[in-house]
């Protein structure tokens, strides 16, 4: 049906004050500032949490003086997530790969249990536990979760991989103390050949250091919630307790969802650059 004259402009007041009114109702908990992220596949806007409040302030700091602009989303894993913020990528050619990019610090994490990785998850992009038992999160580079729906049986799965991840952290955070670095080369070398049993063994005599420290530990159990969220709207549960999540998309899940389906080549890289312009936008609760 096509519109004209003066039906045109009472419609367009009509729906202006709808679309101010959902403004108004979309739960921006108390953040009264979103960092939205303009890329040639459309516009993300992104709520931050006050809980989280360095890498809140970090984010914020860094989008405000333009750090972010031209960079790339330089890994993107369909059916999982989509990063950028490495500021190698700025001036990129196609033969590049990045992901080791920083900005000169880290941050400490503020992981809690009621932020999960849900789809639209803004997320701090870290280096692995073996180099980096502390979880600390980079100073720049972030990850905005795509992800997958998981079943209850996919859930199940989930945890017992995560407890598996759980003693590798606790086995890593062990050797990495100074008097076992000669333990650590060990373990390095027999997994730099591939040598299984030779690994095996150093975990088997490391068993019971394992066991005594998960007792002080609390393996992550996903609530009927989170299940209910993972399996709806979906998410990476998997990561859950092992990066700091700070924020979500409030605007452009399927913007998402286009950039993740971009063609790829090596490490992941999308074969055409996807850049990033981002801008903050203040709204008023």
């Amino acid at each position: 049906m096509i519109f004209k004259g003066k039906n045109v402009n009472l419609i367009f007041f009509i729906s202006l004050l709808f679309f101010n009114l959902f403004l108004q109702s979309k739960a921006y908990a108390k953040s009264d500032t979103l960092v939205v992220i303009t890329t040639y596949y459309g516009v993300i806007k992104l709520m931050l949490y006050d809980d989280t409040p360095n890498h809140k302030q970090n984010f914020l700091k860094l989008a405000k003086s333009g750090f972010y602009d031209s960079l790339l989303f330089h890994r993107i894993i369909s059916g999982f997530m989509i990063q950028g913020g490495d500021p190698n990528s700025k001036v990129a050619d196609s033969s590049q790969n990045f992901g080791n990019g920083d900005i000169g610090y880290t941050l400490i994490p503020e992981i809690l249990p009621t932020h999960i990785h849900k789809k639209g998850a803004l997320a701090a992009a870290r280096q692995g536990d073996d180099v980096n038992p502390g979880k600390l999160s980079s100073g720049c580079q972030f990850y905005i979760v795509q992800g997958k729906k998981f079943s209850a049986i996919d859930m199940v799965t989930v945890e017992s991989r995560m407890l598996s991840q759980l003693k590798q952290s606790i086995i890593w955070k062990y050797m990495s103390k100074p008097e076992n670095s000669k333990l650590k080369e060990q373990y390095t070398a027999h997994q730099q050949a591939r040598n299984s049993d030779s690994l095996n063994a150093i975990i088997k005599q490391l068993q019971p250091m394992v066991e005594d420290e998960l007792k002080n530990l609390k393996p992550h159990k996903f609530s009927e919630e989170e299940k209910r969220i993972y399996a709806t709207k979906g998410g990476s549960p998997h990561l859950d307790g092992n990066y700091t999540v700070f924020g979500e998309v409030v605007d452009g899940l399927d913007v998402i969802d286009r950039i993740a389906e971009v063609e790829i080549v090596g490490n992941s890289r999308p074969k055409l650059d996807v850049r990033m312009k981002v801008s903050l936008q203040i709204v008023n609760n």
